[in-house]
C-alpha cells in the first residue's frame, strides 16, 4: 500500500487529521517530514509513518498499527489529503509548527509532552519539539 512519499504523507493525513481544516492537515504534513530530518527517527517519509507499526499499538501514528485497514473511505477527504501531501511535499507551505516534531489531540496527555516545548496549537492538535533552537530546513522536496 505504502509505495511513495506522496502516498504515505497523504493517508497519514487522512487518517489524522482529515478532520481539520487545511492548516492543521499541513501542520500533521510537517511533523512526519520534521522526523525526517530527526536523527532519532527514519530518513524516509514513509519510514517514518510505519515507524514501531511491528508491535500493534506501539507506533507513533496509530491508524497504520491499529489492527484497521488504512484504505480511505472518503474519497472527497483523501483528495484533499493528496492535494496537501503534494503542497507540502514540494515545498510550496511554510512551516506552521514551529518545526514540531510530536503532537497529541487535545483530549490526550501523553507522558512524552511532559518532557517537550510547546511550538503550536493548530485544530484539535497540540504540537512539540526538543531542544532550544528550531531551525529551517529549508522546503520539503525530492522526498524519498
Amino acid at each position: 500500500m505504502f509505495t511513495s512519499a506522496l502516498a504515505c504523507l497523504a493517508l497519514t493525513i487522512y487518517h489524522e487529521a482529515r478532520n481539520q481544516d487545511l492548516q492543521g492537515q499541513i501542520a500533521v504534513a510537517q511533523v512526519v517530514l520534521e522526523r525526517v530530518y530527526d536523527s532519532r527517527f527514519p530518513d524516509t517519509v514513509c519510514g517514518v509513518v510505519t515507524d514501531g507499526g511491528e508491535v500493534r499499538n506501539r507506533c507513533a501514528f496509530s491508524f497504520y498499527c491499529d489492527g484497521q485497514s488504512d484504505k480511505p473511505q472518503d474519497e472527497r477527504a483523501y483528495t484533499v489529503a493528496r492535494w496537501v501531501a503534494s503542497g507540502v511535499l514540494s515545498g510550496a507551505v511554510s512551516n506552521i509548527t514551529g518545526y514540531a516534531t510530536h503532537y497529541h489531540a487535545y483530549y490526550v496527555r501523553p507522558d512524552w509532552a511532559l518532557r517537550m516545548r510547546p511550538t503550536a496549537v493548530i485544530g484539535d492538535h497540540l504540537f512539540y519539539r526538543e531542544g532550544a533552537g528550531a531551525e529551517d530546513h529549508g522546503p520539503y522536496i525530492g522526498w524519498k
